[in-house]
């Protein structure tokens, strides 16, 4: 079986799902953070291993603090898992820190402000009008042609 095949992508997807309501609506371990997602989820094609891509919205503390959550709920995850998702083989959990939501966050918030800073120097930069009402650099206003 191929590793992309749509047979591995669905289960993909499925495991994926399925990870984020135990993580969201089952677990009760106060050090997993509120505001944590499955980015993704790759299971092998014989079903023996998943990896789990887990992002925590939150500082330092906060992503090792739901990593060592999650670590010590993996079988109760794995058992919740089996229950939800009928496979041949419920596959071993193993979770790994993905920081990519975080970093696009940041990346757009930083967009954010260089735009800000130029929208800002854009009305500086705006073109000086002459007495009756039109740009003198020649640009706009209405014409005969």
């Amino acid at each position: 079986m191929k590793k992309n095949s749509v047979k591995n992508i669905r289960i993909n997807a499925e495991v994926q799902r399925e990870l984020s309501n135990i993580i969201r609506n089952e677990i009760k371990d106060p050090r997993i953070h509120p505001m944590t997602s499955v980015v993704m989820a790759e299971v092998t094609p014989d079903l023996k291993y998943c990896k789990a891509y887990i992002s925590v919205l939150g500082d330092e503390e906060a992503r090792k603090d739901t990593m060592a959550g999650l670590k010590s709920a993996k079988p109760f995850i794995r058992k919740m898992l089996a229950s939800t998702v009928n496979l041949r083989n419920t596959p071993e959990l193993i979770f790994i820190s993905d920081q990519s939501i975080e970093y696009g966050v940041h990346m757009t918030s930083l967009i954010d402000s260089v735009a800000a800073g130029l929208s800002h120097d854009d009305e500086d930069d705006a073109a000086p009008e002459k007495e009756n009402g039109e740009p003198e650099d020649g640009v706009g206003g209405s014409r005969d042609f």
